[in-house]
């Protein structure tokens, strides 16, 4: 969170800070006879549809889900005095649980904040002690997290909470952290992993423009063992360290973090490197990062274990989730005056691991598999030629449009999504040239600067073909490009009278080809 501490970020009201956002009326229209704007914004409702959303107050960070019992356990940053501010300001740790990744059950506050003299409890992560190596007993979940007893003293250090009821509710250790502060302003952001090969546990810290790794066999101590520095990125934030196996049969490693490249003409979001870890160091492949999302707002991302219904782990796929906003324009969002609430996540993704054609490798992503249980409508529109401009009979604020694109010679191609009446308001969505983008430049969207309106990600326009597989929510758009290895993430508030779809062509005709439309019911 460069540039703004956590503890200035939440003091003070922010009730009113984007109502300046906001259509006129409930829907962008004039009120009924009778009745005020601010009693027509009041029956507005900006909630995801099917997106996960904090039932109240305010949600940053995901916090790496973990399997219990049947089902994925998921943590998030939580501060429940978001509209209070002040002395109050903060966050815990609150809990939903989800069997599909679609679903969740709110569970409450699991980990809290402001129980020690340590204040308030930052991103970290929690791991199954299926051993007990940490002395609280065999399956006891045990957290690591960050937390900053004195606010800009160089004193953000790891401390440790353990649950004995499954991970719902968890007590201190203590007030002593397991891994103190070395005399560094940034010591953040704790990823701990089982090396099984070693027999140890494995620490993932973020410190400034390098990511430390930790030895400790019980949770309880730690011993420095190496680090990984990337230089031009920023802070490195919420680092991540998995393993992963191709489509081929290959192994790797993969260290992630969420990175600032925007300096650089490079995304804002999770970059990642693949390469070989050997328990102490980690090399890549190559020195330049790739990124998990090319889009303006999937931060504080995580990924973590694939699991069947009945528990068994998938080597060769992971899930991933990111926060769905931007700390550059963190409180500028219409949920807070409309439905009082400030966060929302990305979907759930798989993640798997491709060969490029250069011989490097890559992670692709497409949304959960769950997304399909909760389908309640489809329309099949079939091929569709297009030359210029074409209006689909369709009206909609949150959905999944997904088609082929195939063309001899054009400039570009794709979609107007969230179109007003008029036409003159619209999220477009697509390919031009050599780049595939999401620009959010014609609708209602949180930069104010007008610098971050257009992401873009490589295409080879020689293909003469593009899948593209996009969901639209009520503050949303993702777009996954052919096999996913490029996804585009942009929070978006189109004025909710802006429901149209719209297929177009840039200098040239293609053929949309299978255009299908999918809603969903939470």
């Amino acid at each position: 969170m460069p540039g703004m501490s956590r503890r200035a970020l939440f003091a003070g009201s922010v009730a009113g800070g984007a109502v300046a956002l906001l259509p006129t009326g409930s829907a962008g229209a004039e009120p009924a006879a009778g009745g005020s704007k601010e009693s027509a914004a009041a029956c507005a409702s900006y909630r995801a549809e099917y997106h996960f959303t904090v039932p109240d107050q305010w949600k940053n960070d995901p916090q790496r889900p973990i399997w219990i019992n049947g089902e994925y356990a998921y943590y998030y940053l939580y501060n429940p005095d978001y509209f209070t501010g002040g002395t109050l300001a903060g966050t815990a740790w609150r809990l939903v649980t989800s069997k599909d990744l679609v679903a969740f059950t709110d569970r409450g506050i699991a980990v809290p904040k402001d129980t020690t003299p340590n204040g308030d409890v930052w991103s970290g992560s929690a791991v199954v002690d299926e051993r007990g190596t940490a002395g609280f007993g065999a399956g006891a979940v045990v957290v690591l997290v960050t937390m900053e007893p004195v606010e800009g003293a160089n004193s953000q250090a790891q401390y440790l909470y353990y649950s004995t009821d499954g991970g719902r509710t968890f007590v201190n250790s203590g007030t002593s952290p397991v891994l103190p502060n070395p005399g560094v302003r940034d010591f953040r952001d704790p990823k701990v992993v089982r090396d099984e090969e070693r027999g140890r546990w494995v620490m993932a810290l973020a410190e400034n423009n390098k990511i430390g790794f930790y030895h400790s066999a019980n949770l309880r101590a730690w011993t420095y063992a190496g680090g990984f520095v990337k230089e031009g990125l920023g802070v490195l934030e919420c680092p991540d360290l998995f393993r992963i196996t191709a489509q081929d049969g290959v192994t790797k490693w993969v260290l992630g973090a969420s990175a600032n490249g925007k300096g650089a003409g490079l995304p804002n979001t999770y970059a990642y490197w693949t390469g070989t870890f050997d328990g102490s160091n980690f090399t890549a492949d190559a020195p330049d990062p790739q990124w998990l999302d090319h889009g303006w707002d999937w931060y504080g991302a995580v990924t973590f274990e694939k699991r069947t219904a009945a528990g068994a782990l998938d080597p060769r796929a992971r899930h991933a989730i990111g926060w769905l906003n931007n700390w550059d324009y963190a409180n500028i969002t219409p949920t807070i005056d409309t439905d009082g609430f400030n966060g929302t996540d990305s979907i759930v993704r798989e993640v798997t691991l491709k060969r490029a054609g250069t011989g490097g490798y890559y992670l692709a992503s497409r949304p959960v598999a769950g997304l399909d249980a909760h389908v309640s409508r489809t329309l099949n529109l079939g091929d569709i030629e297009v030359d210029g401009q074409h209006l689909l009979d369709y009206r909609g604020r949150a959905y999944e449009v997904s088609c082929e694109i195939t063309w001899d010679q054009l400039l570009g191609a794709g979609l107007q999504l969230r179109r007003s009446p008029d036409g003159t308001r619209h999220i477009d969505a697509g390919v031009y040239r050599d780049f595939a983008f999401l620009n959010r430049r014609g609708t209602v969207n949180p930069d104010a600067s007008g610098r971050w309106q257009e992401s873009h990600s490589p295409f080879d326009a020689g293909a003469r073909r593009v899948r593209l597989r996009i969901l639209v929510d009520r503050t949303s758009v993702e777009m996954f490009v052919d096999d996913g290895r490029y996804v585009h993430t942009s929070e978006v508030f189109p004025y909710l009278i802006d429901t149209g779809v719209a297929l177009f062509t840039i200098e040239g005709k293609a053929v949309f080809r299978n255009v299908a439309i999918r809603e969903f019911v939470v």
